[in-house]
């Protein structure tokens, strides 16, 4: 197996910008320490209210205390740095069942599934697509789309010139969803750390 593959699949190829970009590199190190992933982060509201980190651990699970556990590591972080002017909230998440998909493996993670692909130019006459992911190859993601005047095809877009691509909320998305998480609670049980106040 080569492992420099591997690792360039897991990297995230979705960057954010600006604030949301300096806030990120301030604390992906300090989640992938926690053993976890960061998917992505957001600063919503007018003077930037809310700081919204989404991650996962490395199965794509997230619990309540996972949540808990990054936000009292990043909270004190923060406040030492303060990236943000005036006060803000920190809200830590889960990336969702209709989750944004920000590494060259998540499209491999849930090939199969609906998805929605929004490009940085156009390609074809258009910017967005929709369709079943057929995963990651030769440096491209793979969805079958059902065109206009073609049928469908299965197309590839180089991850550079993807701008933001997520899960599309479906009843088979959530079954599987539901499957995986319940598989990851029995992977986890009994083995979860404690951690001391």
């Amino acid at each position: 197996m080569d492992h420099r593959n591997e690792s360039a699949k897991s990297q995230r190829f979705i960057r954010e910008t600006g604030l949301a970009a300096e806030i990120a590199a301030l604390v992906e190190p300090t989640i992938e320490d926690l053993g976890y992933r960061l998917v992505r982060v957001q600063i919503h509201g007018r003077e930037g209210h809310t700081v919204q980190i989404m991650a996962e651990r490395p199965d794509g699970t997230m619990s309540i205390e996972d949540c808990e556990t990054i936000s009292r590591q990043l909270s004190p972080l923060l406040d030492a740095h303060d990236p943000l002017p005036g006060s803000y909230r920190l809200e830590i998440s889960s990336p969702g069942i209709d989750r944004p998909l920000v590494r060259p493996s998540d499209f491999e993670d849930w090939a199969g599934y609906e998805a929605k692909i929004e490009l940085k130019e156009l390609v074809g006459g258009r910017k967005r697509y929709r369709g079943v992911l057929e995963g990651f190859e030769d440096g491209e993601v793979r969805i079958e789309c059902t065109l206009d005047q073609l049928g469908t095809q299965v197309l590839g877009f180089p991850v550079d010139l993807i701008a933001e691509a997520k899960l599309v909320l479906t009843d088979e998305l959530i079954r599987e969803s539901l499957r995986r998480a319940k598989k990851a609670a029995k992977g986890n049980s009994g083995a979860e750390p404690q951690l001391e106040d």
